[in-house]
């Protein structure tokens, strides 16, 4: 990606969006996580209303496609250190366009039963993570150290629409479509991902393979020291695993506490969650420049308290429904733009400080420390909202995820500056 120069004779840094691979590789993530997005809707509504299951079967369907996350994240991310992310990202996309088109024609066919969907459930997940590990990893391949904050947010701003779009696609396509074309629908996405990422020029450079390669558990292991090792990333896992631990258990108690409490209709349920989407389209655009005018450090602890701090105010709403809704919708998009500032902030350090051939086992053994408890969270939101009650369960979740700013604002992590100490080997 050459820079132009200017008539003082300094570099001038090119558009992105005028960059034709970059183009391509921005269409490309961005339908493969509108498709992810959209299956995560499509294949359970292919359990209930094709093979009507029953709820215990239902949650068993959608543990199997979590669980690569879980199971394969660090070997994924120790993988994909070896290899061009963009090879990875388009197979990944071609298996998992292979796998939704197989239950397609096993639909069309009368032959799907569950066990075949629970193949595909967890086909699509382990892909998935394939293609988000090698994602995280390949734009410090393709793009220049210093395009890498603006390269972040433009990518993030396409997951966050995926993010608003992919499940109300997919709902709509089951509800007006048939549920084999919904399926299809959802696999021809991972098509055009794979066509326009597969067109991208630019010659990918990855790390040199010296001498015998190293055993994947000890390549593993290796991630596990360098991130362990770093303060800023050791950080940003204990961070991350402690917001996502208690936001997960104050999910299962909001869940239930805006219809039972606030009496809120399933239609308003939808519409307060929504609005984290947008919220978190705006984070992205924050992200452009909020950091490199006021510091990371500085932006990262801010924004991670003021994000999760205004949970703390959805266990104190009382009224009818034309009071608390609007209420929630602008606490829900406060949380989405600071939460979204946050994620793409911590993207742009974690690869500033990591070298290049550590790039997808850093974000792999982040993503497994950051959300390998999320299930116990799940189970104790539960536990405190029928012992404690719903309010109660509420504090207390929500406060827990105000550990996550303030472990942050105890390291060196605080103390970034407005450029960030780039590590190139």
């Amino acid at each position: 990606m050459p820079s132009a120069v200017s008539a003082s004779g300094h570099s001038v840094p090119p558009s992105l969006w005028r960059d034709s691979d970059f183009r391509r590789f921005w269409v490309g993530q961005t339908a493969s996580q509108l498709g992810e997005q959209a299956s995560l809707v499509i294949l359970p509504l292919i359990a209930v209303l094709t093979l009507n299951v029953d709820a215990a079967q239902l949650g068993a369907l959608r543990a199997v496609g979590q669980a690569p996350v879980l199971l394969l994240s660090l070997f994924v991310g120790a993988w994909v250190d070896r290899w061009r992310s963009r090879t990875v990202m388009v197979l990944a996309d071609l298996g998992r366009a292979l796998a939704l088109g197989g239950a397609v024609v096993a639909v069309l066919l009368g032959g799907l039963g569950l066990p075949m969907l629970l193949v595909v459930a967890f086909a699509v997940g382990a892909l998935s993570v394939l293609f988000d590990v090698a994602y995280q990893a390949s734009l410090v391949r393709v793009l220049r150290r210093d395009q890498l904050l603006r390269g972040t947010s433009a990518i993030e701003g396409g997951r966050s629409a995926a993010q608003i779009g992919g499940p109300a696609l997919g709902g709509a396509l089951v509800s007006l479509l048939s549920v084999p074309i919904a399926a299809g629908s959802s696999a021809l996405l991972f098509v055009l991902s794979f066509l326009s990422i597969a067109r991208i020029r630019h010659h990918e450079s990855v790390p040199e393979r010296s001498g015998r390669p190293l055993r994947v558990w000890r390549r593993i292991l290796d991630g596990l020291r360098f991130v362990a090792g770093d303060p800023s990333l050791r950080t940003v896992g204990l961070a991350s695993a402690a917001f996502q631990f208690s936001f997960a258990a104050m999910m299962t108690g909001y869940l239930v506490f805006l219809p039972r409490e606030l009496h809120l209709s399933g239609a308003s349920v939808g519409l307060v969650f929504a609005a984290m989407g947008p919220g978190a389209v705006v984070g992205s655009l924050l992200a452009a420049r909020l950091p490199s005018r006021f510091g990371y450090g500085v932006v990262l602890v801010s924004a991670a308290a003021i994000g999760d701090g205004v949970m703390l105010w959805v266990p104190a709403l009382h009224g009818p429904p034309a009071l608390t809704i609007p209420a929630l919708v602008a606490i829900n998009f406060v949380f989405g733009t600071f939460g979204q500032l946050v994620d793409v902030t911590v993207m742009a350090v974690r690869q500033a400080v990591t070298p290049d051939g550590m790039q997808g086992r850093a974000a792999a053994t982040i993503t497994f420390v950051g959300m390998g408890l999320t299930p116990l969270g799940s189970l104790l939101g539960g536990f405190l909202a029928v012992e404690w009650g719903l309010r109660a369960s509420l504090v207390v979740t929500a406060a827990g995820m105000v550990l996550s700013p303030v472990l942050m604002a105890l390291c060196p992590l605080a103390r970034l500056g407005r450029e960030l100490p780039y590590r190139h080997t």
